[in-house]
């Protein structure tokens, strides 16, 4: 009797099961129940969390031999023909939308900097309105909303302590009583900085915030601020979900890999994911902790989120792809993924895009 393979396909894995041919199938296997939310965290709660965070490390950090590698031959600014776009940017300013209690609203400042209105909240994500930071050449492309122009701010969420997501200069324009949400370990940056809201969250924990939920979940990359913090607090992404169920996904800053079939599995229906897609050549270099723009869009069918919003990218020359090859790559990956145009809202710096 002859055989044939039948697979049944759940998110991050596969089962097999031989059928004889011209035989019933027999019913697929179920798949795992989605794990529960875990019960919000209390605002502001201080904590006691571990000493270093290497653990969480999907892969171990450069050692001595690819920093060798990296002095010899890494390139990390593009050559004068992957510059010479940089006029071309898309850049397009425009004043915020209104919205009301139940819109969904995104508005890119530039780089992994969003004003996301969600819930009748105000929140910015990795705000850096800084024209330059710490060991990187000023940006290229002007911030896209000005802060005279925000409204008031109701929450910070932070995905890693890098210098191009936490920038002091940007934080220190905000009043200290702001509810910040933050990787666990990175608390006592901002009380030192006298902030007195601020909620640490470890993977996989939420708070709430006027209705808003506010879960912190894995990435694959790493932190680091001076030569003795490595690992000493969490990176990751944060998944914002409103009362009436809209969900919005930031990724922060990221590899590819296992985490975002996880994330999906977890907090189904993803309307909106802000996705990285810049900084990730040389690959042998940093295809650990940056995706490229293929993996941006293989994440966003990972997550089984609705739309892709890309960021990271056309702010600050962190890496030496050309400037502007992130987005023609991403756009071609969109296409050949076979999803809907409109579905991918690759905004120039400082436009904005409602969720209908």
């Amino acid at each position: 009797m002859t055989q044939q393979t039948q697979q049944t396909h759940e998110p991050g894995a596969a089962t097999t099961t031989a059928v004889a041919a011209g035989e019933p199938a027999a019913p697929a296997p179920l798949a795992p129940p989605r794990p529960p939310l875990a019960e919000p965290r209390p605002l502001g709660e201080h904590r006691v969390w571990p000493r270093t965070f290497h653990d969480r490390l999907t892969a171990p950090l450069p050692g001595l031999k690819a920093l060798a590698r990296f002095a010899r031959e890494g390139a990390v600014r593009p050559g004068p023909e992957g510059l010479a776009d940089i006029p071309r940017l898309p850049y397009a300013p425009a004043p915020l939308p209104r919205v009301d209690t139940r819109t969904l609203a995104v508005t890119w400042a530039g780089h992994a900097s969003w004003i996301v209105r969600v819930g009748g909240l105000t929140v910015l994500t990795d705000p850096v309105w800084s024209r330059r930071i710490l060991g990187t050449p000023a940006r290229v492309t002007p911030v896209g909303v000005p802060w005279e122009s925000l409204p008031r701010v109701d929450a910070v969420v932070i995905s890693h302590n890098h210098y191009d997501h936490l920038d002091a200069p940007t934080l220190r324009r905000l009043p200290r009583d702001t509810p910040v949400f933050a990787p666990a370990g990175l608390g006592r940056w901002f009380r030192r900085r006298r902030f007195t809201r601020v909620t640490e969250l470890d993977w996989w924990e939420g708070a709430e915030l006027s209705g808003v939920r506010f879960d912190f979940v894995p990435a694959h990359h790493w932190s680091k601020r001076t030569l003795t913090d490595t690992c000493h607090s969490l990176w990751g992404g944060w998944v914002l979900t409103d009362p009436d169920g809209q969900r919005l996904y930031f990724a922060g800053d990221t590899g590819y890999g296992h985490w975002f079939s996880r994330i999906g599995r977890r907090y189904p229906g993803i309307d909106l994911a802000l996705m990285p897609i810049g900084a990730y050549d040389p690959r042998w270099w940093l295809s650990d902790v940056h995706c490229d723009p293929e993996e941006a869009v293989q994440a966003t069918l990972d997550l089984g989120a609705r739309r892709m919003a890309p960021m990271h990218w056309g702010t600050f020359i962190l890496a030496a792809e050309p400037v502007l090859e992130p987005l023609t790559r991403v756009r071609t990956a969109w296409e050949k993924a076979g999803l809907e145009r409109e579905d991918l809202w690759d905004l120039p710096i400082g436009a904005s895009r409602v969720l209908d």
